[in-house]
């Protein structure tokens, strides 16, 4: 059962970074339906009676919604991106620290490896 709880967080994890690059390409509708279900936390039921449509057309509207978010990702490749950048900067971070930790650095370069660090944070921010 963690398992499958697992896979759930993952894809609502992907979900929501999907959402977070392409959500200003879907219509308001689309947009509407997925934010009262992923962010809102409301159920299916709940968004119908919301809306004054049937539960069954809610979850048509948001796996719709959630194809077309795969379908630009499949496309765009930015979340993939992004994820590959922040992946890079971690690694980047770490190469800093063993560098602090296993050198005697100048001032100066303590001043550079810390401005690294800040330009490494705003590029995954």
């Amino acid at each position: 059962m963690i398992c499958l709880l697992e896979v759930s967080i993952l894809d609502i994890l992907k979900t929501t970074l999907l959402y977070d690059f392409y959500g200003e390409l879907l219509t308001d509708k689309q947009k509407e339906i997925y934010e009262l279900f992923y962010q809102n936390d409301m159920s299916l039921t709940e968004i119908g009676a919301e809306l004054g449509i049937s539960r069954q057309a809610v979850r048509d509207q948001l796996k719709r919604t959630e194809k077309i978010l795969s379908e630009y990702e499949d496309k765009l490749r930015l979340v993939e991106r992004f994820m590959a950048n922040k992946s890079s900067a971690g690694r980047i971070r770490k190469l800093i620290d063993e560098l602090e930790r296993t050198s005697e650095l100048s001032e100066n370069s303590l001043s550079i490896a810390e401005q690294i660090r800040e330009a490494v944070d705003e590029i995954t921010e």
